[in-house]
């Protein structure tokens, strides 16, 4: 596969089988199903993958595991033709892979009757996949390297273009990580989709990034530790660094507009057990699911309206977005990283596992 095996990460919890049902009934979910296993492809951090196939089996059930992968390479398994598929749902990402996933055949349409709680734009109208989540784009920086840089918290995408940041920028590759992919079309958004224009930032910004990661939360790990000023992540990763006791770092947003993505699901076509993927879409979709990542410090905001939202959370009144097309972000994506790769900077190799 063209996946990176070494960097996965299985967990599992098992417990005895229930047989209630979650969520509203459905002619998918046939009374004569009785699905006892799942495995979930997950592709946010691995303590709240960790925590959400373990409420779900302990609310269904259903044996489940987990392998938790970064975006593109979670992309690149779903799309992988050249094998079974071993997952049955896939979990966590922005909805543009998704996009790209179903334009390449390999998602089941399936419309949950939870799916009623969330907005048409935040789901596929033909049940492709459904949205889960919210997170906005921000500047992770380290104060004290800041200051010894003599840089102020930066609060444009220009800021992050200036010569005192050389070496100083983590953000991860858009080939392997969502959230850099979301950084790239946040580019594209910010030209009118010129992307010649969106590009010559982005060769402008390679300037003073040390080195690309391929986890989109790495660079949140580079700033804390001060090997990077500032990384360009997900706000919710600098805030569950910050919860956790990084003191040192700060969150920015920038003034002239940030990206957002909106957290996906869905049944992965041809996966070994659709009806308990099913279950886990309907279950995914309801408020209890949803507040289930504060517990593991995933302060993602909730789709569903009905869910408590962390005082942790982003307040998107608060910050500009821009205007983030996922259908356009998810057609482009293949053309798109591959100018990435070839124009700007290579894919970096995937990191050694540990011994």
């Amino acid at each position: 596969m063209r996946y990176r095996s070494n960097r996965w990460i299985v967990g599992a919890v098992v417990v005895l089988l229930a047989s209630s049902a979650v969520g509203s009934a459905s002619a998918a979910n046939a009374a004569d199903e009785k699905p006892t296993k799942l495995t979930v492809l997950c592709t946010v951090e691995e303590r709240w993958c960790a925590a959400q196939t373990a409420a779900f089996e302990a609310e269904t059930g259903i044996t489940t595991t987990f392998v938790r992968l970064s975006g593109g390479d979670a992309l690149a398994a779903v799309t992988d033709t050249t094998s079974t598929p071993e997952f049955s749902v896939w979990w966590g990402g922005s909805a543009d892979g998704y996009v790209a996933a179903k334009a390449a055949g390999r998602l089941l349409p399936y419309t949950s009757p939870n799916a009623a709680n969330v907005p048409k734009s935040r789901k596929d109208a033909k049940g492709a996949w459904t949205g889960i989540y919210i997170g906005a784009l921000g500047f992770c920086s380290n104060r004290a390297k800041l200051a010894e840089l003599g840089v102020p918290v930066p609060k444009s995408w220009s800021d992050l273009l200036d010569r005192a940041l050389k070496g100083q920028v983590s953000i991860a590759h858009p080939a392997t990580s969502g959230t850099a992919y979301t950084a790239l079309w946040t580019q594209m958004a910010r030209n009118d989709l010129d992307r010649d224009a969106a590009f010559k930032y982005l060769r402008a910004l390679n300037e003073n990034v040390a080195a690309y990661t391929t986890s989109g939360s790495a660079p949140v790990k580079a700033a804390a530790a001060g090997t990077a000023a500032v990384g360009v992540v997900f706000a919710h990763d600098c805030v569950a660094a910050i919860a956790d006791g990084a003191d040192d770092l700060v969150l920015s947003f920038p003034k002239d507009g940030t990206g957002s993505e909106i957290g996906a699901t869905a049944v992965i076509k041809g996966g070994p057990d659709g009806a308990a993927a099913r279950r886990w879409i309907d279950w995914a979709l309801t408020a209890k699911a949803q507040e289930v990542g504060p517990t593991a410090s995933a302060y993602q905001l909730p789709v569903n309206p009905k869910a408590k939202v962390s005082k942790f959370s982003v307040d998107l009144d608060k910050i500009k977005l821009v205007h983030y097309d996922f259908v356009k972000a998810g057609k482009q994506r293949a053309a798109l990283t591959d100018r990435f790769t070839t124009s700007v900077a290579p894919v970096p190799p995937a990191p050694k596992p540990a011994p």
